[in-house]
């Protein structure tokens, strides 16, 4: 066969009465492995562009400059998304520097795919004299169209969940399929060397491994679906921006909506994780500290922006 499917374990939500047998991580095609990983972060970024490109259209621009920028954005975004992931998981790679460079397994931080597309865009905007607001408003619901679907990735990857939870969202994943630091098998002491200095995380993965359950003799860990919540609250916000877009005070108003919703959920969901990204040195999470600024500078500058947009308004009623 040309294509063959890889399945991993079963994947419960035992409070919905959910049952996901034989959940596919893979597809091997030629001899190749590609990860659903993979192909679901990719179906995500056709999907963003297409919606950029149809936000264009309803909001009366030219749909051709959003090819133009996603062609470039997509591919500065990854190489932003993985260098963001490197630069605060640096352990990871020091005895396998080469492993930078395969992107299958997973690691990739969204922060920095953001990061590096709003550079893309004062530079593209710059050389196509366009309004980077106008961009950047254009833009972010096609971003958070692909952060909707993209998530998605995290579930096929056994990855990107939070503490051990009972509640109604609760899903449990086959110890196997999960990263190694949940496996009975590794010492205490080896995880207490791995998290030093970062305690709450060690007691959220000392938890989890204290309550898993046997099913039908495989044990599964049960947490919270993080990767869920952050594709539901997305949809809340795209949905709202949808709607506010044709009634926006001023250009970089969507952008900025898009940057306090998505930081506010981040904080809380970072929160719940333990796959967190630390400040070198600290147990600060720092997805954590970044959305939590951001949610501040966004907030204050909505509010001087339409204050100002208020005032010129007035002015002109004046005159």
């Amino acid at each position: 066969m040309f294509v063959q499917i890889i399945s991993g374990g079963d994947i419960y939500f035992p409070n919905l009465g959910i049952e996901l047998h034989d959940v596919i991580s893979s597809i091997d095609v030629l001899g190749y492995r590609v990860a659903l990983y993979g192909i679901v972060i990719g179906l995500g970024m056709l999907c963003g562009w297409l919606m950029a490109e149809w936000t264009a259209k309803r909001t009366g621009q030219s749909s051709e400059i959003y090819l133009d920028f996603a062609l470039i954005a997509i591919l500065t975004a990854v190489i932003g998304a993985r260098a963001y992931y490197v630069i605060f998981a640096l352990d990871e790679f020091i005895d396998k520097p080469l492993s930078v460079f395969n992107l299958r397994t997973g690691g990739l931080a969204i922060y920095g795919g953001i990061i590096a597309a709003v550079i893309t865009a004062l530079v593209f905007s710059k050389i196509k004299k366009y309004s980077f607001w106008l961009l950047a408003d254009t833009g972010c619901i096609g971003l958070i169209t692909g952060q909707i679907i993209g998530r998605w990735g995290n579930f096929f990857n056994r990855e990107a969940f939070g503490k051990y939870t009972e509640g109604p969202l609760a899903m449990q994943l086959a110890v196997q399929d999960v990263d190694a630091v949940y496996r009975p098998g590794v010492p205490v002491t080896k995880l207490q060397e791995l998290y030093a200095g970062k305690t709450a995380a060690l007691e959220r993965i000392l938890e989890i491994r204290e309550k898993m359950v046997m099913i039908d003799g495989v044990q599964y860990i049960q947490v919270h679906p993080t990767f869920l919540y952050e594709s539901l609250w997305n949809l809340c916000l795209l949905i709202f921006l949808f709607f506010y877009t044709k009634h926006k005070k001023f250009d970089g108003e969507i952008i900025l909506l898009y940057i306090a919703g998505y930081g506010l959920g981040r904080v809380w969901m970072e929160g719940l994780r333990t796959d967190q990204l630390f400040l070198w040195g600290t147990p600060i999470a720092v997805s954590q500290l970044l959305s939590g600024l951001l949610v501040i500078v966004a907030v204050v500058a909505i509010i001087y922006k339409r204050r100002k947009a208020l005032t010129l308004y007035r002015g002109r009623k004046l005159h």
